[in-house]
């Protein structure tokens, strides 16, 4: 299936979406395939960091990536974070001044603030427009066009005269602004949630610098806002601080005085940090080594439920915030039907767990959360374009669903034509001794094998007990919600090991697509089948064969020299025939040994109980 760009037709003026953020910020578009995020020029990147560096001797500007690698060389150069600077005096931004490494200072004659470097001064909405400019090229690199047309969003606490800058903005870096859409909304259309008749929702946005959580109402695909809550001082770059905070303290133990970091090491710290965070979602502990000076090297293991306990405070103040919200919500804060995430900082299984326990649901996860945003004002602007979407109807299952099994086959689980909402599951085992993780595989498509399938999704369920392979009992259960939200969750029964994920199937296929790949597991059916059934006859001879091996183990001497010789080379022979094309053969040959091998396995089992 081709994943190249489609271009708008020469007739239809391209509107792209733009999500302004403190930290990054994004662009997408929106075409029959579903909305996409749009990456550089170059193909390197998919986030634009929001970070500007103003020479102050020519007044040249560089933005993004090396604005922000640099920012230690050029600190009083740097500007991020000018999002909070939108539409703001220097009254209402007194708290951020001691955080900003460069100046700022009151506009003349009006009631707002200008970033000062050297003999430049510059409005937020000027730095704004560089970004947006950014943005709008890579648009246009992407689409073939000279974009001109933008749907931005912003915080839904925003005020008039933040809107009105953050529309300024746009029009200064050239794009005509036909919508400002809140984030909240924005994240809800990205996620589909406009097809649900009527919802209650709360969207928990977590960035790096700032949180806010909203409720919305949506009836009738309109959204309406029931109330906002934020804290403009609490992100992943608190839970970043106090990491480099554990840190500093340990080592200044450790040397025996206090440290003093340079701002290049402080950088490095703030780097390391944030890798740090990362690996920790996914890991349960992680390597600390850092060279202090003199000859001496801090190192030590930090774990997850260390750097959960760092987090705890932190979470907890959004969770205060959202009781607010709720309490401010009234009624429909004490209905609510789904939580959706928004910002880098909600990976953290920590948080999504916290977030979770607060409100009593599962949280939508199905998008990208740093992505969402983009996604969702890229629908908002088709919907503005008119574009002719042909994106799937919702109502069934377009495709079978499964998941890869060993080998490369595929399992369906949820067959297509179902009706939404739906649900199934089945159990799974592991195929090697002492398999403790199990990496789970999600599949689109009507194909056999997995390579021919689309792959949607993978996690893994890790933490498994070791046990002998085919012992484990793994249910893979998928669910798909009146929105077409497909979540898949996986729990090992008896060590209650779970892990789980959600995506969004429909978004990247066109009808035609589809139609195309359902034609295709016809036409190749007969093939197919045959290739799935030598996969599964071949995982059976794997476990089949290491069974028997381990039973003439345990026989010992109780099995006679000629039967023991006579089954190894049975053994060999089906481990050679198995290789080979002719599924019959393996089948009778499979049979053949299992009737075989009966009286061995009984002698097994008889010496395993003596032993007991």
């Amino acid at each position: 299936m081709s994943t190249d760009p489609v271009p708008p037709p020469a007739a239809q003026e391209p509107i792209i979406g733009i999500d302004l953020g403190t930290t990054n910020s994004l662009v997408a578009y929106c075409d029959e395939r579903g909305p996409r995020v749009i990456a550089s020029p170059d193909g390197r990147h998919r986030h634009l960091p929001s970070v500007v560096r103003i020479d102050p001797a020519t007044g040249r500007s560089e933005v993004g990536h090396d604005a922000r690698n640099r920012a230690v060389e050029f600190p009083t150069e740097t500007i991020h974070s000018v999002k909070r600077l939108m539409g703001r005096g220097l009254a209402d931004i007194a708290s951020e001044l001691p955080h900003l490494p460069y100046a700022v200072a009151e506009h003349p004659g009006r009631a707002m603030v200008e970033v000062v470097v050297g003999e430049q001064r510059l409005t937020p909405q000027q730095i704004s427009a560089m970004i947006l400019a950014e943005l709008k090229r890579w648009a246009s690199a992407d689409l073939g066009v000279d974009v001109r047309k933008a749907v931005i969003t912003v915080p839904a606490y925003f005020d008039d005269a933040q809107r009105q800058a953050t529309r300024d903005a746009g029009a200064i870096a050239g794009l005509e602004v036909v919508r400002i859409v809140n984030e909240p909304t924005a994240a809800a259309l990205a996620h589909g949630l406009d097809r649900a008749e009527s919802a209650t929702l709360a969207v928990y946005d977590l960035g790096g610098g700032t949180f806010d959580v909203s409720v919305l109402r949506i009836e009738n695909g309109v959204f309406r806002v029931l109330s906002t809550n934020g804290d403009t001082h609490l992100g992943g770059d608190d839970l970043d601080r106090a990491v480099i905070s554990l840190v500093q303290a340990e080592i200044e133990t450790q040397l025996g005085h206090p440290v003093q970091f340079p701002p290049s090491t402080k950088q490095a710290l703030r780097a390391f940090a944030e890798g740090l965070k990362v690996r920790l979602s996914t890991e349960r502990a992680a390597t600390i080594e850092i060279a202090i000076g003199d000859g001496q090297t801090y190192r030590r293991t930090l774990t997850r439920d260390e750097l959960e306990a760092l987090a705890r405070p932190l979470v907890q103040r959004s969770i205060e915030r959202c009781k607010l919200a709720l309490r401010d919500a009234g009624d429909a804060g004490t209905k609510l039907d789904r939580v959706v995430l928004v910002g880098g900082s909600t990976y953290m299984p920590f948080v999504r767990d916290e977030v979770s326990r607060f409100f009593g649901l599962d949280v939508y996860t199905a998008l990208n959360p740093m992505e969402v945003v983009a996604l969702g004002a890229a629908v908002q602007a088709a919907i503005l374009a008119r574009v002719n979407r042909t994106m799937l109807l919702q109502d069934i299952i377009p495709l079978s669903l499964g998941i890869e099994t060993m080998g490369g086959a595929v399992a369906k689980i949820i067959t297509k034509g179902r009706s939404l909402p739906c649900s199934a599951e089945e159990i799974f085992s592991t195929y090697v001794d002492g398999q403790t993780n199990v990496k789970v595989q999600v599949l689109q498509g009507e194909r056999e094998l997995a390579k021919d399938c689309r792959s949607l999704a993978e996690f893994v369920l890790a933490g498994i007990p070791p046990m002998p392979a085919g012992i484990p009992k793994l249910k893979v259960r998928f669910l798909v919600d009146t929105s077409g939200i497909l979540t898949v969750s996986a729990i090992e029964e008896r060590s209650n090991t779970t892990a789980s994920i959600q995506v969004v199937p429909s978004y990247g296929l066109t009808r035609d697509e589809v139609s195309t790949m359902v034609r295709d597991a016809v036409t190749h059916a007969r093939a197919d089948m045959l290739e799935h059934r030598l996969i599964d006859l071949r995982n059976q001879v794997t476990l089949d064969t290491a069974a028997i091996e381990k039973s003439l183990h345990i026989a010992g001497d109780d099995l006679p020299p000629t039967d023991r010789a006579d089954l190894q080379s049975r053994v060999s022979a089906l481990r050679a025939l198995a290789q080979s094309q002719d599924a019959d053969a393996i089948h009778t040959a499979l049979t053949t040994l299992d009737r075989l091998t009966t009286p061995l396995a009984e002698l097994a089992i008889t010496k395993t109980l003596k032993g007991l």
